[in-house]
């Protein structure tokens, strides 16, 4: 066995600086890594809202939780609120962590189907304590002390500014050893034999070598698809979103501790609340909207002032046909794009540099771990693609060519038959490792319009009486609880107030 000697990162921000973060922590100086970035090339934030396995991967790191969310200008997040998806004038909140409590071996959303048919039970929203919180303004980290009671079991996650945060870990990186070289890299030297890249060349001339090369380099796939011509599988037909405009506005004034997604006529919008201002934008289906009318929509819609100007995007939902060839593999943007509907953007990230170390090759770059590495990569996609399509499916909602589109339109067998089962009684199964839990798929599910038309057959085991008594013990412990808890913008000025930022947009 071969060891590999050098790591080369091809693109800094988000992606580039995680990458290098978490091998400088995990690697302790076994490989020589430096990291190419371009000042005169920006970087594209890939969302400022997170799910909460972004905690594991700042505590993986070490980092300390209230000083990372001080440096990014960070709170925090108990789920997303979705207003006019189903049907213009509804709302329903995916909240993070568990639905209730299990009743026998049941769910507790399947006590609640058999009171909803009877006309009874309130809404879903009120049997979970993150989405009973967030409406409320209120945040808690859970008290591991009391882990049987709802306080113990919330679960939450950030939102933050991407650029504040890949600036605090490139000083984290190159405090432990990763070299940053600054460039614009011109040209990809690869050996003639194997096609396997072997060096970059720099603007300035320079030529750096390495075994194993990362393309954190964004949409273009400077490695991955540039020189060695990967491929893209599009998802348009699916995800016809294909342009986004982003800006920032003020502070919000309510501060709410979760991201907020409103269906519009052609796409949706969000609304992330920092401390220092509000991000917000527009993602739409071209075919639909011109950009001119999408930039106007979101200005017309923003809460607070807006500041700075709206920054256009395009891109093509999809992903590259491997993410690891040969001795490269793509993390971030240049891997692929999901729209950011459910915050998997940074998640991608997260797990696709987790998933290299586990599979961490030698100098051989054995077919065998490269194939396991790309088995994941697709699964993990396409059931996070599924996970963001179901939210278009599932509508009423008729009133633009675009939404009659996606509401007929057919879907991935993988998502057809997940939405069948649970439209029959309610049941819903995690496959292998996908990103989404079943209280995930419940809560959209339930909050998109799809009601089981029966809930399982053995809830009827349990006496209606107790099922009543039930339910209204649920939803009455998690009001007293969500009572006791201080409102959001109070705990984050108590824990972690950011320091004041000028000339930030």
């Amino acid at each position: 066995m071969t060891p590999l000697k050098r790591i080369l990162i091809a693109g800094g921000g988000s992606a580039g600086w995680m990458t290098a973060a978490m091998f400088a922590r995990l690697f302790k100086g076994r490989y020589a890594i430096t990291l190419i970035e371009s000042d005169a090339i920006g970087t594209v934030g890939v969302g400022e809202a997170t799910i909460p396995a972004i905690k594991k991967f700042n505590d993986l790191l070490g980092l300390d939780e209230d000083d990372f969310l001080r440096r990014t200008q960070g709170s925090f997040k108990l789920g997303i609120r979705f207003d006019d998806w189903s049907r213009i004038g509804s709302s329903y909140v995916h909240g993070f962590g568990v639905i209730g409590r299990d009743l026998e071996w049941l769910r507790c959303h399947q006590y609640w189907t058999k009171l909803h048919r009877a006309g009874a039970g309130g809404p879903l929203d009120d049997y979970s304590i993150n989405t009973v919180a967030a409406t409320a303004n209120r945040f808690l980290r859970p008290r591991a002390d009391m882990p049987d009671s709802p306080i113990g079991q919330i679960a939450y996650a950030f939102h933050f500014d991407a650029g504040l945060y890949a600036a605090y870990l490139a000083d984290y990186a190159r405090a432990r050893g990763v070299e940053r070289r600054e460039g614009e890299i011109v040209a990809v030297g690869q050996h003639p034999d194997t096609g396997f890249l072997s060096s970059v060349t720099l603007a300035d001339g320079a030529v750096i070598q390495a075994d194993l090369f990362i393309d954190c380099s964004g949409f273009r796939g400077l490695l991955i698809e540039q020189a060695l011509s990967t491929g893209y599988e599009s998802w348009s037909h699916w995800l016809p979103c294909d342009r986004a405009v982003a800006v920032a506005s003020e502070r919000s004034a309510d501060f709410p501790p979760y991201t907020c997604s409103t269906a519009r006529p052609a796409g949706w919008q969000w609304r992330i609340p920092l401390q220092h201002r509000t991000g917000n934008g527009h993602v739409y289906a071209s075919r639909h909207m011109d950009d001119a009318t999408a930039e106007a929509l979101l200005l017309d819609h923003l809460e607070e002032p807006a500041v700075g100007t709206p920054r256009r995007l395009s891109f093509v939902p999809g992903k590259r046909r491997k993410g690891w060839v040969r001795n490269c593999v793509a993390i971030g943007l240049s891997a692929g794009f999901l729209e950011p509907l459910e915050s998997t953007g940074l998640h991608l990230i997260q797990s696709a540099i987790l998933r290299l170390v586990r599979l961490m090759p030698d100098a051989g770059f054995d077919p065998a771990t490269i194939a396991e590495y790309n088995r994941q990569t697709d699964f993990e996609m396409e059931r996070i693609r599924d996970f963001i399509i179901l939210h278009y499916k599932a509508t009423t909602r008729d009133d633009t060519p675009f939404w009659r589109h996606v509401r007929t339109m057919d879907v991935p067998e993988t998502l057809a038959r997940k939405m069948a089962l649970f439209a029959a009684n309610g049941r819903i199964f995690r496959e292998d490792n996908e990103l989404f839990a079943e209280e995930s798929w419940i809560q959209v599910l339930m909050g998109q319009g799809i009601v089981p038309a029966a809930p399982d057959p053995l809830v009827d085991v349990t006496p209606a009486a107790e099922i009543e008594r039930y339910l209204a013990d649920v939803r009455g412990v998690i009001a007293k609880c969500v009572a006791r808890m201080p409102a959001h913008d109070a705990f984050v000025a108590h824990h972690c107030a950011a320091p004041s930022l000028t000339g930030t947009p």
